[in-house]
């Protein structure tokens, strides 16, 4: 992976330098110490994965995700990096526009996987294309990589905990449909495309992708048809999920 390259952006010299040692074994690295150092970087050269800090001098976090957007200066991913760590947090950190949350202190483990996770993830579709295409409804490699890292009954684990969370995150969606919430919608998106990426339910996680790209440019026109159209993702992954050797 030593052609893909991540952009750490911290003022502290410490964080910076542990988040080197974890990236630099897999991946070619830049840091940045504040926002504003971080933008002109983002401008001229770039970077498959942002690690940004969320308090720092100069601009922080969110400041520089607002302006990376509204300028259109990267469609690479941006993960929030932040010793606040409650849900509440999480989701107004998601909220603004970051594609992930981490806390700290971070796990290594868990940062190379999601660094994995973001540059792998299959591209999103243009809305324009058919869900029903090439991709199939579960990336069956995804078990195998699960268990270079876990025992068969915890990856059983994992996706159950998975399904009964999107089913609960789908509910919601229903709700807010039926109540006229249409804006609430992508923040349940948000959370059911990384996860549904992150465990390889392909076309549930390009469908929630393009569903929530609709949300964001307030396109609610098709809103009762795409929510039928999450429905059937989830169930074919359930479906998918059954036919595997594991179950």
């Amino acid at each position: 992976m030593k052609n893909k390259k991540v952009l750490i952006v911290d003022d502290n010299a410490l964080n910076r330098k542990v988040f080197e040692n974890i990236i630099g074994h897999s991946y070619l690295f830049d840091v940045a110490v504040n926002g504003l150092e971080a933008i002109e970087k983002i401008k001229r050269e770039h970077y498959d994965v942002i690690l940004m800090d969320i308090q720092m001098p100069k601009l922080d976090g969110i400041s520089a995700l607002k302006i990376i957007k509204e300028d259109n200066l990267t469609a690479s991913p941006i993960i929030a990096i932040s010793a606040y760590s409650s849900q509440s947090d999480r989701e107004c950190f998601l909220s603004t526009g970051f594609d992930e949350f981490m806390a700290k202190p971070v796990k290594p483990k868990d940062l190379l996987e999601s660094i994995y996770h973001h540059i792998n993830k299959p591209a999103v579709l243009d809305e324009t294309k058919k869900s029903d295409t090439t991709y199939s409804d579960f990336d069956e490699t995804m078990i195998e990589k699960l268990m270079k890292y876990n025992s068969i009954e915890n990856i059983k684990t994992v996706y159950l905990d998975f399904l009964e969370e999107a089913e609960g995150l789908i509910e919601e969606i229903n709700n807010f449909i039926q109540n006229k919430r249409f804006a609430e919608i992508g923040e349940k998106l948000h959370i059911l495309k990384g996860n549904s990426g992150t465990l390889g339910a392909k076309q549930l996680f390009i469908f929630s992708a393009t569903f929530e790209n609709k949300i964001k440019n307030a396109d609610f026109d098709s809103i009762i048809e795409d929510y039928s159209m999450l429905e059937k993702h989830l169930n074919n992954f359930r479906i998918k999920l059954k036919e595997q050797k594991i179950y």
